[in-house]
């Protein structure tokens, strides 16, 4: 499975990236807020840094602007995916990117259905939201399981990109039920790492190693 990381921090990104743990970068409007910089300067700027797709969502919600902002998205750089919402302008946007050789990445898919129709026009990326459905006291991961079931029924080459994660228990689930790709905030990725019982053994070693005396260096 594909990590992605959700976010525009550049240094979160450059770590992740250094380690080998980052495929990809998704953003959206809110992110870049937080950020507090030009959307076209930061996304640039993480084009840059890692060699795989970033995720930079249009901010028109009628199909002829959202192309148009698609396209100039486009231009910062060839790894860019043209991310657009799940309604029915954002499948006309979708189809008429996707036509043009351009990756796009469909978000905000709470349904199988949608994930369906998505992939009919032509999306790179399906976005389903597994931690808001999750709000809703509905799984979301029985939703990655439905999509991942269709689209293997009838070969859509459409990636699943597990979105609103998080637990770093959302990514091993995800991983077991054959996301394409996870995209996660930076703390739940290196989270991933973290066990109680790692940290109790670790104690032991170091109280023997300093009861020992023992030196490598």
């Amino acid at each position: 499975m594909k990590f992605f990381v959700d976010t525009a921090d550049i240094d979160a990104i450059r770590e992740l990236n250094d380690l080998g743990m980052v495929d990809g970068v998704t953003t959206n409007p809110s992110l870049i807020k937080k950020s507090g910089r030009d959307i076209m300067e930061v996304t640039k700027e993480i084009c840059d840094l890692v060699d795989g797709p970033v995720s930079a969502e249009v901010t028109a919600t009628d199909a002829e602007t959202m192309i148009a902002e698609g396209r100039k998205l486009a231009e910062i750089a060839d790894n860019i995916a043209v991310k657009v919402p799940l309604t029915w302008d954002g499948l006309k946007a979708c189809k008429v990117l996707a036509d043009e050789g351009k990756m796009v990445n469909v978000t905000l898919c709470f349904s199988a259905n949608q994930a369906l129709l998505a992939a009919k026009a032509g999306a790179t990326f399906i976005s389903p939201f597994i931690g808001r459905l999750d709000d809703l006291n509905v799984d979301g991961l029985e939703l990655i399981a439905d999509i991942r079931e269709i689209y293997d029924n009838y070969g859509f080459e459409t990636q699943i990109l597990a979105a609103s994660i998080r637990t770093a228990n959302h990514m091993s689930e995800c991983a077991k039920i054959g996301a394409d790709v996870a995209t996660a905030p930076p703390a739940v990725i290196k989270g991933m790492a973290n066990h109680v019982l790692t940290d109790k053994g670790l104690a032991a070693f170091v109280a023997d190693i300093e009861a020992a005396g023992i030196k490598i260096l």
